[in-house]
């Protein structure tokens, strides 16, 4: 990118803008220079003419402008047409620096990378439990977990709808270092297909079988006509027991943990909505944005979170 638009500007609209803008500059200075000087001499009392303009008894003399305010007006025209020729602000015209947000992004993401690189190195070769324990290097990691993960996560890590709480013992996908790591390093997707075919009556009956798995309240003989359903239709991935499975990154619906259940929206709601429209997770892979080093570092804190109770 060159300059403030891209290069997307067709000519018709970089003309337009150069136009617009050194127009703008020339009647600025046209205004100014007409504006300086006055013909109009003080009387031999030292009164002024008017310039007849009036406004609540108060009249506007006809003076020259003050000498300071006319050469810091023209130092301001001067800085900004000096400006343009050497940066982006005239259309297309990228000015004669060659500056752009890009490369300056670039450059400060380069003089990071030189700065921080080492810090982060030094971790690396650490297990993650071991590192886990480390609170010096658990203070850096934390930086880099608020930094990139705290978004989703939150600051606590204690997730919200639709983003999993890494504090507790539920894992969608594994919880131990290499699991943590394969997450961060390739993201995860998480589906899970509609049921609306099923029809509402079914619907019911596997939202209260599934109610029953984690012992909430529920209507024991729906319950009991949703079981053939769920084993039919659901148990390939939740298993039989509902217990889930990491390796699909099928939810445990044993133990009352809930991903989707919105503020003030009832477990029943909440596995309704999902049985009637399906779920979509997503979580990008981390490793290409911050790099290899600061991976096994926020992977060693979201383990070391389970040593915090």
């Amino acid at each position: 990118m060159n300059n403030l638009w891209g290069d997307s500007l067709s000519s018709f609209w970089s003309a337009w803008i150069i136009v617009i803008t050194l127009g703008t500059i020339a009647l600025s200075v046209w205004i100014l220079l007409a504006n300086r000087r006055t013909d109009k001499i003080p009387d031999a009392d030292g009164n002024v003419e008017t310039t007849g303009h009036a406004a609540d008894g108060i009249e506007e003399y006809d003076n020259p402008l003050p000498k300071w305010w006319f050469q810091l007006f023209v130092l301001t025209v001067v800085f900004a047409l000096g400006y343009l020729v050497l940066y982006p602000g005239l259309g297309n015209f990228a000015g004669v620096l060659g500056w752009s947000q890009e490369s300056q992004w670039e450059e400060e993401v380069a003089d990071a990378q030189e700065r921080f690189t080492p810090i982060f190195a030094q971790y690396q070769e650490v297990p993650i439990p071991e590192l886990a324990r480390d609170a010096e290097a658990m203070q850096v990691a934390e930086r880099v977990y608020l930094n990139n993960c705290a978004v989703c996560h939150g600051s606590n890590a204690q997730g919200g709808y639709g983003f999993p709480n890494l504090t507790d013992d539920d894992w969608l996908y594994g919880g131990e270092p290499e699991n943590i790591m394969m997450s961060l390093n390739n993201g995860r997707n998480g589906l899970m297909p509609a049921w609306q075919q099923l029809g509402e009556n079914n619907i019911e009956n596997l939202t209260q079988y599934v109610l029953s798995l984690s012992n909430l309240e529920h209507d024991e003989e729906r319950a009991a006509s949703g079981e053939s359903t769920f084993l039919a239709a659901c148990a390939a991935c939740h298993t039989p027991s509902g217990t889930g499975n990491t390796a699909l990154g099928a939810p445990n619906l044993t133990n009352d943990i809930w991903l989707y259940q919105a503020p003030g929206q009832s477990v029943a709601d909440s596995v309704r909505q999902t049985l009637r429209n399906g779920r979509n997770g997503h979580m990008p892979a981390q490793a290409a944005y911050i790099g290899e080093e600061r991976v096994h570092l926020v992977a060693a804190y979201v383990y070391s979170l389970r040593f915090n109770d």
